[in-house]
């Protein structure tokens, strides 16, 4: 793979923050947004999500993809570009059929433009 195909396909398999608000807004249908981290940090770090994200940890994803519509583009996140959970759920996904991309900066970019957020009760 030459630099020029890594770097397609990322901008292919990400979409960045402020896109995906205009393309929920546009049709907010079409996507459903999942937040794929794992609780094995503080409860401080997992106290909020992306407001209306699906709560399914990546180590969880495989075993409840039945809970996942295949009609809609999935898109995953986690912390931050430096994680690659969202990465990982998306491979499960695209391998299992389903349609899906990872948002670009995860939830610290999110929470950086001020977009909302809800709690997220960790169990």
């Amino acid at each position: 793979m030459t630099n020029l195909e890594f770097f397609k396909g990322r901008v292919e398999a990400t979409i960045p923050t402020r896109k995906f608000m205009r393309d929920r807004k546009a049709d907010p249908d079409k996507m459903i947004l999942v937040d794929v981290r794992n609780p094995h940090v503080s409860q401080e770090d997992m106290s909020t999500k992306i407001e209306g994200a699906i709560h399914m940890p990546q180590r969880e994803l495989i075993d409840r993809l039945s809970e996942l519509p295949k009609d809609k583009l999935i898109i995953a996140y986690t912390w931050d570009d430096w994680c690659n959970l969202a990465a990982h759920a998306a491979i499960a996904l695209l391998e299992n059929g389903y349609q899906a991309m990872e948002l670009r900066g995860g939830i610290a970019a999110w929470k950086s433009l001020g977009y909302p957020t809800e709690p997220l009760d960790v169990k």
